[in-house]
Formats: structure tokens, sequence, C-alpha cells
């Protein structure tokens, strides 16, 4: 097998930290002993820099790859811990649905079903558009985990059934997202929220500041996911180059954090009586 050392624009939560990862230009030791080095780059606003580390490498290293989704990779079988941290999984790539605003299904294709590798967080781009028996075998997977599920790159609501409620009442996931992107995503929301009455720590992906878009439609989207049943944390729509105005960054810092976000439904829900005070 061969020996990768990994270079990343920048860190996230789910960026991998070994010893085979780095995150600036070569340093006085480097590159350590590897076969190759891939700079692995997500967003598109970072290409800039991914570019120039690619280069600063190369001058230290033979075999030097570029790359990610950020260079319209179409992404092949997925290798745990590589380019996302230990945990962190991905069970199938691309997606049925052409939303306007995404890349996946142009940069991925229609849905691939890939090898089920072991971990709890799957970042699937719409794992409920695989298969019934490739879910089931994921589920089952996640059941065998230490660590409770985290659905975290989406769950597509209007795809939500019956079933799925029975395997996510055996898993207790710790934490599951869907998306409220559309208008016509609004109703499917609501549907999913009266599935998952009783599940805790049910969040909403909503997308703002595209264009047309208004702080005042955006917010009336906000308290419709809350509405709905989710806790809603709103995603800032931006161009190619990364750019977004400052007014919708200083609107999205608002209803991205849990706890202000919290503090913005406790009014609707002490009229339900649902706010705890103490």
């Amino acid at each position: 097998m061969k020996t990768i050392l990994r270079v990343f624009p920048a860190q996230t939560s789910v960026t991998p930290s070994d010893d085979l990862c780095r995150f600036d230009e070569p340093g006085l030791f480097d590159p350590p002993e590897c076969d190759e080095v891939h700079v692995s780059c997500v967003f598109t606003w970072h290409r800039g820099r991914a570019n120039r580390l690619a280069e600063a490498w190369s001058k230290c290293h033979a075999n030097v790859k570029i790359g990610g989704p950020a260079f319209g990779d179409r992404g092949g079988e997925f290798v745990p811990s590589r380019y996302l941290q230990f945990g962190n999984i991905i069970t199938s790539r691309g997606c049925p649905e052409r939303c306007w605003f995404c890349d996946v299904w142009r940069r991925e294709g229609n849905v691939r079903e890939l090898p089920i590798v072991r971990g709890w967080r799957v970042h699937d781009s719409n794992l409920l558009a695989c298969s019934r028996h490739h879910q089931e075998a994921v589920f089952r997977m996640l059941e065998d985990q230490r660590n409770r599920p985290e659905f975290v790159g989406g769950l597509q609501a209007a795809r939500l059934t019956e079933w799925h409620i029975k395997w996510l009442r055996r898993l207790k996931p710790r934490r599951m997202y869907f998306a409220y992107d559309t208008a016509d995503d609004l109703e499917p929301l609501r549907s999913a929220g009266k599935l998952l009455e009783g599940f805790k720590e049910l969040y909403c992906y909503v997308l703002i500041g595209y264009p047309g878009d208004s702080v005042t439609a955006a917010e009336t989207r906000l308290h419709e996911t809350i509405a709905a049943g989710f806790l809603p944390f709103a995603m800032l729509y931006r161009d190619s180059a990364g750019c977004a105005d400052n007014t919708w960054r200083r609107f999205q810092r608002e209803w991205c954090r849990p706890a202000i976000v919290r503090t913005k439904m406790c009014p609707a829900a002490r009229l339900a009586g649902d706010c705890d005070d103490g």
C-alpha cells in the first residue's frame, strides 16, 4: 500500500490530523518518507491556496497530485481516515436530484453505492436515494458501532418513510440533518417532522443568500424550519470565488450557532409551554 502525505489548504473539524497530514508549505524536516503527496481541496474558494501548496510541495517531492471536490473530482471508493477524520465515512456518491445550486450531481453523477466501511458519522450526499438493500446494510453496520450514528451529510425529507423510522428508533442517532433549500422542500420537511416526533437533535440546513433571496424571506424559512420541528443551520450561498455579501455573513452568524438559535426558538416554545426557563 502506498504511503501518502496529505496536504489540506484549510483545517476543519473533520480533517485528519495524523503525522502524515500538513496544512502549510513544507517545513524544515519535510517531506517525511512517502510515495505520494496529495493536496486535497474541498471548497472552490480555496483553490488558489491549494495550487500554491502543490507548487511548494513539488519542489521537495517528485510525485505531487492535486484534487478534491473543488477541482471537480468525481470521487472513487472511500478510503477511511485518508481525507476525513476517523469515524467519518461516505458509503455513496452522487445524487439523482438536480438542484440548481449544487455541484454534487454535476461532479459525481447519479447516486453510486460504494463498499461500506465502518464508522458512525455518515457524510453521503443523499443516502436515502440509495437502494433499500444498501441503506439497510449501512444501518446494520451503524448498529454495531460503539458511537451513536450521526447523519451529517443530510437526509432528504421527501424520501423518509415509515421503515426508515423503525430503523432510526433502533439506531437512536446522536443527530440527524435534513435540508430546506427551495420552496418545495417545506412540505416534505413538515411531514418528516411529524414522522420524527420524539426524536431529539433534529437539524436542518437552510440555504440563504442566493440570488434573489432577501433577509426577510430567509428569516421566514428559518422560522418555518423551527415550526416543523428542526433546529435550523443557515448555509450561506457563495459564488465560485467564495464571495458573499457582508450583510448575509452577519445574518448567517446569528443562525448557524445552536446556542444562539435556541434563544430565538424559545419565545415561540414558551407560548407553546415547551420552554424551560430553569
